[in-house]
């Protein structure tokens, strides 16, 4: 079957400067697919208002108290179920600040991907060798300031494949990021980040254009 609209399920808990990449690339025709969903689990994050002011349909699903045992897992479950009511071919994490199971995995129809700000190796592991440089693989919410503290040369970002076992799963893309001296953390991620909307952009573009 020949499918001619590559619907994306964007998941987001902050700004959506990669939302943003993702609707400026569909607008110049680069991206063969549609926005066909956010999700947001912050009132306050400016990704949501991204999608209203592009007329992408927006849903804010808060994880309330308590965060843990059957009431997460019933939010999961009604988060997978959401998705699955609007028939994406892809859900994109894309700084969705939650670490969701392996039920939710399992109960969403779509596959599921995640960026991820820095470099992750390929089949799992501690290190991860770019560019000829091996460092540590850095995994976790402070992975930026986790570089810098560990006066790494080059850090990164790391697009995959999402399984139960956070920040792993089969590589799809990765991109290198020097790490300068000077630099910041806000430094540091505003290049990162750079990084992360390109190449976000080149990977759904391709599984769009390989689903078709």
């Amino acid at each position: 079957m020949t499918i001619t609209n590559y619907r994306i399920a964007v998941l987001l808990s902050g700004s959506g400067s990669n939302l943003q990449a993702l609707i400026d690339a569909r607008a110049t025709g680069t991206l063969p697919a549609e926005i066909a969903l956010v999700v947001c689990d912050r009132a306050a994050a400016y990704g949501i208002q991204r999608a209203l002011s592009n007329n992408i349909p927006a849903i804010f699903a808060p994880l309330n108290r308590p965060r843990h045992g059957p009431s997460r897992a019933a939010w999961e479950l009604q988060l997978a179920d959401l998705i699955n009511l609007f028939a994406v071919d892809l859900v994109l994490l894309s700084g969705f600040m939650r670490v969701l199971s392996a039920s939710f995995l399992e109960r969403c129809y779509a596959p599921v991907i995640n960026q991820h700000p820095a470099l992750l190796p390929d089949g799992g592991g501690e290190n991860v060798t770019v560019d000829g440089i091996t460092i540590p693989a850095l995994r976790g919410a402070h992975v930026v300031a986790d570089a810098l503290r560990l006066g790494l040369p080059i850090t990164g970002c790391t697009i995959h494949r999402a399984t139960p076992i956070v920040d792993d799963g089969p590589i799809l893309a990765r991109a290198s990021v020097p790490v300068l001296p000077g630099d910041d953390e806000a430094v540091l991620h505003e290049r990162i980040k750079a990084e992360e909307r390109r190449l976000i952009v080149e990977v759904v573009a391709r599984l769009a254009g390989e689903a078709m």
